[in-house]
């Protein structure tokens, strides 16, 4: 009995031997500490891992064998070590990875909730930036500028006389608006700005992200996800997602000052200077991967002007009756110029750069708290204050200007007071074998303007020359749960994920001071008509105060109105989600990925979408990939709820015009529909191909979108005795908005866009150094489909529901066009840093037809060239467009009277010239 137990004992032992897991772990670190994220592949298994917080990494093996395990990580040399493992055994395997300066097979978490994973093989595209690296080479300091210079697809220029969007820059991304593209830090939704743009800048009638909030020195790298994402990250997701991952060093200070100004033939000597200065530094907490990575950054531009003389009337007979007695409004410009030792050029408003300074502080951490569960925050705070103009007040402007005050007129001045905080607090882990991210995240972001040097003119003498003119304040916070889980020995992996995201926003318009918008000149008739009895009231239909030349005064701060108590705005919103996402690898070659979510929103109900992408792994060398996605965009509560009178310059006229919400009695008089999501079906196919040094990606792709929200053109109303009803009505709730015109924001629209985006990355030793070579661009053209969604009560009215203007700045004042080549050579303590961009052909958005005009491309050339003086020093010097490249000139109807040579509201590539810098970078 004995003797047949005991054979099968010994194979019962065996047996369970076999089935005790083999194991490989270890941890992945460079010189100085442990990587947290670094991607761990064990070839031919299909098996793939990644670091955590503390840097370490566990792989189970299906039997015992020798196998060949990879490590990578963005920025370092993919490192290869072979490991014999027994049965059961459990192997230990560490890597000591090596910076690698050459990197073009990055790794990138966005896009797939799945683990990180290299570029070439993501089933959607995505461009990966190397920041500290361009920071180093680069001319430009902030990061709309080095993306704009770096990714083809994104479009941001330096908006000018726009108010407070002079400070914050408009961004596009494959053409569509700001606000259709998410924005989110270490993965985790970034909040928008609290200013909509409402003048005739990229993104008109839009609410984006203010990027330059976030200091360039905090950023390890940056993800450009060029697809469709609204089913896996939510609303504004229609264009793509830019992610942007903080820096994690510990014992490492960095540091750089930047200094550089415009040397170009409209500059006089050197002027726009620059300074920013930024330093980081990250401290270890523990010896289990705890960190806490710090920047602080300074910022400081300067003004630079590209005008033509003033060629309009500035002085008329009215502004010097001792000359005139009996004035009629002739001119006499240029001999009261001569008269008072003035010459046009100085009645030029500043136009091309506004004035900042600012700052930021900005923190990254993680702290350990079990040996699979850490906490984790980040965020920061920034404060700007900018000034920005008007356009020149002229004393001929006698409703306007006040001779006792200003005898000469004015240049009113938008003060901007820009503040912005942010804060994310999360704590991730296992729970069995699930990954969990519990995290909430707040931000907010609070404008406020004061009008200066300006005045009110109908309080006469008794104007003050500044005003408090109000502001704008948002706050969002959203509240994520994410799990995730791969499966392993399903097929060839699949992972599945799944989360809830809450999200609650707030909405407020500061009113200003009342002499920022009242007119004092305003009265109202208590009495009857044969005996009128007027009584002052700023919301009165009469006026009482008159120029010299018989018309009445205008209220309200010269440049910019302050908003007042009837603009006074504080609304709310909440939204509930919910999504699912799963990933098959039904082999190592095919992928296909299938995402759904379902989001509520308080304030316009429900939305369901879904995205499947896939790709097929012909061989190393070669990759197909493609996806399809329905998303949406739901109406921000700026656009639903802002209400304001602005100064708006159009053709060549001043207008006082009023923005009305979408459900004010104005709106109903028009017939103006109610507001209601966008909707978009993407398409997106490509390829990729990794020919050793060679590296291309070619993905080309269709956007359709509904229900496009746009800003109108001016309605006006009618006092005329033979006016209807409804005209009438229009021009008394104008006039007590001390308003000439109205506008809405309104679903006008619908789009299609459809482009072709190509990268192409070479590397290669070149002599003693080291030469990459990129080659990027990007075909795109965006078209109106179908006409324009409208009511039976604007029948008639389409050209101003939806004006030529409203369609070019949605059309064509993104470059159909952009390419960049960049060379950078590295050999011993010297780099060179060579970069073409081409910008392509734009469109000046005007009404006025016979001033609509075509903006041929331009190449633009920057240079960089380094030296490290010591291995902790390094300095730079450069130009952008170093060849001193302008756009077109803009026709003389659209150049008018006040100076503006080159087109303002196209964002091609700026007309400030060339750009001259210095820089020094310091690595302890």
């Amino acid at each position: 009995m004995r003797k047949k137990l005991y054979p099968i004992l010994t194979s019962l032992i065996l047996f369970s031997f076999s089935l005790q897991a083999q194991t490989i772990k270890g941890v992945v670190s460079d010189s100085l500490q442990t990587i947290i994220g670094a991607t761990i592949t064990v070839s031919g298994q299909g098996l793939k891992s990644a670091t955590n917080a503390q840097g370490a990494y566990q792989i189970k093996l299906s039997s015992a064998g020798t196998y060949s395990v990879t490590a990578s990580y963005l920025g370092y040399q993919t490192q290869q070590k072979q490991v014999k493992v027994g049965e059961g055994e459990t192997k230990e395997l560490n890597f000591t990875l090596l910076e690698n300066k050459n990197d073009l097979d990055g790794i990138v978490v966005i896009g797939s909730r799945s683990a990180p994973r290299s570029q070439l093989e993501t089933a959607v595209p995505v461009d990966l930036v190397d920041v500290r690296k361009i920071a180093q080479n680069a001319p430009q300091v902030s990061l709309s500028q080095i993306l704009n210079y770096v990714a083809p697809s994104f479009t941001s220029n330096v908006a000018n006389l726009t108010d407070g969007t002079d400070h914050i820059d408009p961004a596009s991304l494959r053409g569509l608006g700001p606000d259709q593209v998410l924005v989110l830090i270490n993965g985790k939704r970034r909040h928008t700005s609290s200013l909509i743009n409402i003048n005739g800048s990229l993104g008109k009638g839009s609410v984006g992200t203010d990027l330059n909030a976030i200091p360039t020195a905090a950023i390890k790298r940056i993800e450009v996800l060029r697809d469709g994402a609204a089913a896996q990250y939510g609303s504004d997701a229609i264009a793509g997602v830019i992610n942007i991952i903080l820096n994690e060093d510990v014992n490492k200070l960095t540091a750089s000052i930047t200094g550089g100004g415009f040397a170009g033939k409209h500059s006089d000597g050197l002027d726009g200077q620059t300074a920013q200065a930024n330093v980081n530094y990250g401290v270890k907490l523990n010896d289990k991967g705890g960190f806490l990575n710090l920047t602080g950054s300074f910022d400081y531009r300067d003004f630079a002007s590209r005008t033509t003389p003033y060629s309009g009337v500035i002085f008329t007979d009215y502004n010097n009756p001792t000359l005139y007695p009996t004035p009629t409004g002739v001119n006499i410009t240029d001999a009261e110029l001569v008269r008072r030792g003035l010459t046009r050029a100085d009645f030029v408003p500043n136009i091309g750069q506004s004035k900042n300074r600012g700052g930021a502080l900005f923190f990254n951490a993680v702290v350990p708290v079990a040996d699979h569960a850490e906490i984790y925050a980040f965020g920061g705070l920034n404060s700007r204050n900018g000034t920005s103009t008007a356009f020149y007040r002229t004393p001929r402007q006698l409703t306007q200007t006040n001779a006792t005050i200003y005898p000469n007129g004015f240049l009113p001045q938008i003060v901007t007071d820009n503040s912005d905080q942010s804060l994310a607090i999360g704590i991730r882990g296992k729970l069995g074998e699930w990954k969990t991210d519990f995290s909430n995240t707040y931000g907010r972001n609070q404008i406020n303007f004061t009008t200066a040097n300006t005045l009110n003119a109908s309080m006469l003498t008794a104007s003050p020359t500044s005003f408090d003119a109000g502001g704008y304040d948002f706050v969002q916070n959203t509240t994520n749960l994410d799990f995730t889980r791969f499966f392993k020995n399903t097929l060839s992996g699949i992972n599945v994920a799944f989360g809830a995201e809450h999200r609650y926003e707030n909405y407020k318009i500061i009113a200003g001071e009342e002499a920022s918008y009242a007119n004092y000149g305003n009265a109202i008739n208590v009495g009857t008509t044969a005996n009128p009895i007027l009584i002052p009231n700023f919301k009165g239909n009469i006026s009482t105060r008159f120029a010299a030349n018989g018309a009445a005064y205008t209220g309200g701060a010269q440049g910019f109105p302050g908003f007042s108590a009837d603009n006074a705005t504080n609304v709310s919103r909440s939204s509930v989600a919910g999504y699912g996402d799963i990933e098959v690898n039904f082999t190592e070659k095919f992928l296909v990925d299938g995402a759904i979510r379902f989001e509520n929103y308080s304030d316009f109900g429900s939305t369901l979408n879904f995205k499947i992408a896939g790709r097929y792994k012909f061989s190393d060398k070669f990759l197909l990939r493609g996806a399809v996605s329905t998303g949406f965009r739901a109406p921000s509560l700026q656009q639903r709820y802002f209400n304001a009178t602005s100064t708006v310059f159009t053709d060549g006229i001043f207008t006082e015009s009023g923005t009305f919400a979408n459900d004010s009695r104005v709106a109903q008089l028009l017939g103006i529909p109610k507001l209601k999501e966008e909707t978009s079906n993407s398409y997106s196919a490509g390829f990729t191909s990794n020919l050793g040094k060679i590296k291309i990606t070619v993905d080309g792709y269709l956007i359709r979108i509904d229900n496009r929200v746009i800003y109108t053109g001016g309605f006006t109303g009618s006092n005329a005795a033979s006016a209807s009803a409804q005209d009438k009505e229009i021009y008394n709730i104008l006039r007590q908005a001390n308003a000439s015109t109205a506008r809405f924001f309104a679903n006008a629209v619908n789009t299609e866009t459809k482009g072709v985006d190509a990268v192409v990355s070479y590397s290669t030793s070149l002599g003693k150094g080291t030469l990459r070579t990129d080659l990027a661009g990007t075909i795109s053209k965006t078209s109106l489909v179908g006409g324009i969604n409208t009511s039976p009560l604007l029948a008639g009215k389409e050209s101003i529901y939806l004006d030529d203007a409203s369609i070019i700045l949605l059309t064509k004042v993104v470059p159909r066009l952009k390419a960049n080549l960049t060379f950078d050579y590295s050999i011993d303590k010297f780099n060179v840093f060579l970069r073409n961009v081409y910008f392509g052909k734009v469109s000046q958005p005007t009404n006025t037809v016979v001033n609509q005009q075509e903006l041929p491309g331009r190449v633009i050339t920057d240079l960089g060239l380094g030296y490290n003086l010591t291995k902790s020093l390094k300095l730079t010097v450069g130009a952008n467009n170093i060849f001193d490249v302008y756009p077109a000139e803009l026709l003389l109807g659209s150049q008018g009277t006040s100076g503006i040579l080159y087109p303002n509201q196209a964002p091609q590539f700026g007309f400030l010239g060339r750009y001259v810098f210095t820089r020094v970078n310091f690595n302890f």
